[in-house]
């Protein structure tokens, strides 16, 4: 069993990796602050915790099952050989076991942040693992954890509207889909294709598009959940094509399917996407229902969503001279937010609606 004559923050860290914990996790734990941890974990070896504390730790360890005692003992050996070690690099560009855990960490860290769209803390946490790991020399956890990182920078890059070019969405998703299919992971390949599509859309290639979307809705190396967004994406293609009425059959379809695998938020951006088909009919009234029933069932408080739906509702109020005022005002709204968020392919989607409700309104 793993002793330890004296915590520093190096074996404080190790301890939270063997544990398989988060720090904020770890912290409730211990019973001590989470800041108490974060300073263990930057100083390592160059900080003692208290007394009082080292004897918590030698609790925690003690009491920790024989299976975590032995990655403790792992992580900590290869700890200290990489604390020997002159400045940051890593040997040949090889994370070891316990960086491994750090980079999935990371990783969950830069979702959360990509949700909130905080593009530039999330983007340090991605970069930081790409910059420094060579391809060439890690194994398939390496190369499964590279592959969600550029997966991850593919999503942000969509997000902030980087959609073509050699810094841009598409290359990282194809480099993300490149990796899991050598690493034979099908179900993250089909999601690569799914997002590959995404990048179709919105660099206007919408019957490549729309291909793409038909086929992986019926691609059983997706859940239930992508198939169905998969359909709905399918309608939104029709509707950016002009297709309105078929579009609404098709997202009624994936808005019962969401509703059957109890999916809210995915039900309310369905709704959403209803309600602009119905204002591309011309039906005002059922438009307004939709667009209600989605700002009503939204269970996300995401930027990105936000903006989405004050853009559809705006777009919605637009079309009848009734509500323009109020539709300038809310789109107004969306533009604050999507310029605050950095949500430039959003904004830029703001400014073509108001463009084209002042061409439409202006006389001939």
């Amino acid at each position: 069993m793993a002793t330890v004559h004296r915590w520093t923050g190096l074996e404080a860290r190790s301890l939270r990796l063997a544990l398989r914990m988060s720090v904020r996790t770890f912290a409730g734990h211990l019973g001590v602050g989470i800041r108490t941890i974060s300073k263990w974990e930057k100083l390592l070896a160059a900080t003692e915790p208290r007394p009082d504390t080292q004897a918590i730790l030698d609790t925690a360890l003690a009491r920790a099952e024989p299976a975590v005692h032995l990655r403790f003992d792992t992580f900590l050996s290869e700890a200290g050989r990489i604390d020997r070690m002159v400045g940051d690099a890593l040997p040949g560009g090889v994370p070891l076991a316990w960086e491994y855990e750090s980079w999935t960490d990371d990783l969950d860290r830069a979702a959360v942040a990509l949700f909130r769209q905080d593009f530039t803390f999330a983007e340090s946490l991605i970069r930081r693992w790409l910059g420094r790991t060579k391809l060439t020399a890690v194994d398939d956890r390496g190369r499964y954890l590279a592959a969600r990182s550029m997966a991850l920078l593919g999503d942000l890059q969509r997000d902030q509207g980087a959609v073509l070019g050699p810094l841009s969405a598409q290359q990282a998703y194809a480099s993300a889909r490149s990796l899991f299919r050598q690493l034979d992971v099908p179900r993250r390949v089909a999601q690569l294709d799914l997002s590959l599509a995404v990048v179709a859309e919105m660099s206007g290639k919408l019957e490549i598009a729309a291909q793409q979307y038909e086929s992986l809705a019926v691609d059983d190396r997706l859940s239930v959940r992508d198939r169905a967004r998969a359909r709905l994406w399918v309608g939104t293609t029709l509707c950016k094509d002009g297709s309105h009425g078929l579009a609404v059959r098709v997202m009624l379809v994936a808005t019962r399917e969401f509703e059957k695998i109890e999916e809210p938020e995915d039900w309310s951006v369905a709704h959403q996407k209803l309600a602009l088909a119905y204002r591309g009919l011309g039906d005002l009234p059922r438009a307004l229902h939709f667009i209600g029933i989605a700002r009503r069932a939204a269970v996300t408080d995401a930027p990105m969503q936000r903006v989405r739906l004050e853009t559809a509702h705006g777009h919605i109020l637009l079309s009848d001279p009734a509500t323009r005022d109020d539709g300038l005002i809310t789109l107004g709204k969306a533009a604050k937010m999507a310029g605050q968020f950095g949500l430039n392919h959003q904004l830029a989607s703001i400014e073509g609606i108001r463009a084209m409700s002042e061409g439409a309104s202006s006389p001939r």
